[in-house]
C-alpha cells in the first residue's frame, strides 16, 4: 500500500464512499472513518489530506455530527463537501442559516478560475446542489472562490491553511468537472504522486483472505453476474478447491441465463473450483404467491437465499466462511454505513441472520464500486464478455415486475428484456466504434398497468412494457440513454409482435437521483 493517504470523515451523507470512489480515480488511497474517530486516531495513519463529507443534519443543531476546532489547526489540507463546507465555517467562527430557497440538481456555478482547486475549470460551468441550509458568513481568513445565483459561498477558501469548502457535490457526475477539482485538491493541493492501483487491492486482498480462511472452507453465493464472479476469481485465487460455489437458479434469471451460468462455472468451464447448481424455481415463486410490495419481495427472496444456502452446507459439510459479492451500492441503498436513509434492501446486506450456522461472513469487494470490481476482475485475468456483463439484482426479475411475481409475468419479462438486449447488440455492432449513448444497464420492466389496444381487428386489455437504459461509471448517479429512435421503434415492434401478454410500451427518462436504477 502506498504511503500516501488520504482520509474522508463520514458525516454521513448519501455519497461518502463515492467521494472514495474519486480519490482512488487520481490514484491516491483512501480510506473513510466516522466523524467520532479521535484526531490522534486519524493523524496517526499520516495522511495527505482530509475530506469532510455530506450529512443529513444542520450543523448548528443541537446534537448534529460535528468535529473539533482542532481538526483544522492540523496543517494539513482540509476540503469540506456541502454539510462539510458548512460545518467548518461554524466550527472556525462563520455563520450557517437556513436558507430562503433551496437549491436541489443542475446549478449554474461560477468560479475563480485563479484559485488552485479550480486549476482547469472553465470560469462558468455546472454543479450539483443538494442543502437547505446555507453559509451567510464567512470564518476570518476565508474568502469566495465560486458562487451561483441563489448561493453567494457556494466555494470558500483559505488559500494559507489550505482550508477549502464547497457548497455544491464535486463527486456526482452531475458536476462535469467535479473530479477535476478532487483531482486538484488530492495530487496539487495535497501534493501527493498518485502511486497507488487497483492491483495493490488485488494482491492485498488474495494476502488477507488466506490469512483468515487458512485451511478452512468457504460457501460462496455464485449468481454469475460480475461481482459473485470477481469474488469467485479471488477466493479461487486464495485457496482454491476449498471454495464451493452454489448457483440458486430461483426461475428469476434473464432468458437462458441459468444454462449459460452452468456453461462458464461447472464442470466444462474455465474455474477451478467446486459448483452446485441448486434448482428452486417453485420454492421461490410459492413464496411470492401474492405478495406485492417491493421491500417484501425482497426479503422473501433473502430469506430463501439463506435457507438454500444452509441446506446446501449442511450436504457438503463444515463450511467456516460465508462469501457474499456484496458492492458499495448496495451498502448505501440499505442505509448502512453513515445515517443515510434507506432507499431499498439487498438480499446480500445485512450480515447474517443469527440462525445461520456459518461461522463468519467475507465481502472483500463491500467497499468497491462497479467500475472498480470490473477493473479487479481484468487484474485477474477474467473473460472480459464476463467482466463486462451487465448488472444484474440478487432477487432478479422479481424486481423487475410491479406487484405480484407469476411463472407467466416472469416469461414475459424474459421474452421482452430478451428483445430488448438483442436490438441493442446488433445496434452496436453495425457500428465501427461504442456509441456515445450506449447503457451501461438496460432492461425490460413489467408494470402493474393493463390498458385498452387494438391488434388485428380485436379489441386488446394487455400488459405495458417500461424499456429502462441509463448511462453510469459508479451506479451511484446515472442518466437515462439517449437510445436511437429506430433502435427503440424496433424494439417496440418486436416485442408488441413476439410477446403474448403485452400491447404497450414506455421509455423510462428518470435520471438517478430522484429515481434508481431499478424499477422497485
Amino acid at each position: 500500500m502506498s504511503e500516501e493517504k488520504i482520509i474522508v470523515i463520514d458525516f454521513g451523507g448519501q455519497y461518502n464512499q463515492l467521494v472514495a470512489r474519486r480519490v482512488r480515480e487520481c490514484n491516491v488511497y483512501c480510506e473513510i472513518v466516522s466523524y467520532k474517530t479521535p484526531i490522534s486516531k486519524i493523524m496517526a495513519q499520516s495522511p495527505r489530506g482530509l475530506i469532510l463529507t455530506g450529512g443529513p443534519s444542520s450543523c448548528y443543531e443541537e446534537g448534529a455530527a460535528s468535529c473539533e476546532k482542532a481538526l483544522f489547526e492540523c496543517g494539513i489540507p482540509v476540503l469540506g463537501l456541502c454539510y462539510g463546507a458548512q460545518l467548518m465555517q461554524h466550527v472556525l467562527g462563520g455563520k450557517v442559516e437556513r436558507a430562503a430557497m433551496r437549491e436541489y440538481g443542475h446549478t449554474e456555478l461560477s468560479v475563480d478560475t485563479l484559485s488552485p482547486l479550480f486549476k482547469d475549470v472553465p470560469q462558468e460551468t455546472e454543479c450539483f446542489m443538494s442543502h437547505f441550509d446555507h453559509i451567510t458568513a464567512l470564518a476570518e481568513g476565508f474568502k469566495t472562490i465560486a458562487h451561483t445565483k441563489n448561493c453567494p459561498f457556494a466555494a470558500v477558501a483559505d488559500d494559507d491553511r489550505k482550508l477549502y469548502g464547497l457548497q455544491f457535490h464535486p463527486e456526482v457526475l452531475h458536476t462535469p468537472y467535479g473530479k477535476t477539482m478532487i483531482k486538484n485538491f488530492v495530487r496539487n493541493i495535497c501534493d501527493t504522486k498518485g502511486t497507488w492501483e487497483m492491483g495493490a487491492f488485488v494482491e492485498r486482498t488474495i494476502n488477507s483472505l488466506r490469512e483468515r480462511i487458512g485451511e478452512k472452507k468457504v460457501l460462496l453465493a455464485l449468481s454469475g453476474g460480475v461481482d459473485s464472479s470477481v469474488l469467485a476469481a479471488l477466493l479461487s485465487r486464495a485457496v482454491g478447491k476449498q471454495l464451493t460455489c452454489v448457483f440458486v437458479d430461483h426461475g428469476l434469471l434473464r432468458k437462458n441465463e441459468g444454462d449459460e451460468v452452468e456453461a462458464v462455472f461447472g464442470p466444462s468451464g474455465s474455474f477451478d473450483l467446486n459448483f452446485i447448481r441448486v434448482d428452486a424455481k417453485e420454492r421461490f415463486l410459492r413464496d411470492l404467491s401474492g405478495v406485492t410490495e417491493p421491500e417484501q419481495k425482497r426479503k422473501i427472496i433473502g430469506r430463501d437465499f439463506i435457507e438454500v444456502f444452509e441446506e446446501e452446507a449442511k450436504k457438503i459439510g463444515t463450511v467456516d466462511f460465508f462469501a457474499q459479492g456484496t458492492i458499495y451500492p448496495d451498502v448505501v441503498e440499505s442505509g448502512l454505513g453513515g445515517e443515510s436513509a434507506v432507499i431499498k434492501s439487498h438480499h446480500n446486506v445485512g450480515g447474517l441472520p443469527d440462525h445461520v450456522d456459518f461461522k463468519e461472513l467475507i465481502e472483500p469487494l463491500r467497499n468497491l464500486f462497479k467500475d472498480e470490481v470490473r477493473e479487479v476482475g481484468r487484474k485477474l485475468s477474467i473473460p472480459e464478455e464476463l467482466v463486462s456483463r451487465q448488472p444484474f439484482p440478487g432477487p432478479g426479475l422479481s424486481v423487475r415486475i410491479m406487484g405480484e411475481v407469476t411463472e407467466e409475468k416472469v416469461r414475459i419479462v424474459q421474452d421482452c428484456d430478451f428483445i430488448f438486449r438483442d436490438e441493442i447488440r446488433k445496434a452496436v455492432e453495425a457500428l465501427e466504434e461504442r456509441p456515445s449513448w450506449m447503457p451501461d444497464q438496460y432492461f425490460a420492466a413489467l408494470t402493474n398497468m393493463r390498458s385498452v389496444g387494438v391488434m388485428g381487428d380485436e379489441r386488446t386489455y394487455d400488459n405495458a412494457i417500461a424499456l429502462r437504459a441509463v448511462i453510469t461509471s459508479d451506479f451511484m448517479t446515472a442518466e437515462s440513454a439517449e437510445i436511437p429512435y429506430e433502435v427503440l421503434h424496433t424494439v417496440m415492434n418486436r416485442i408488441i409482435n413476439e410477446v403474448r401478454g403485452v400491447n404497450r410500451v414506455f421509455y423510462d427518462l428518470t435520471s438517478k437521483p430522484p429515481g434508481t436504477i431499478e424499477m422497485e
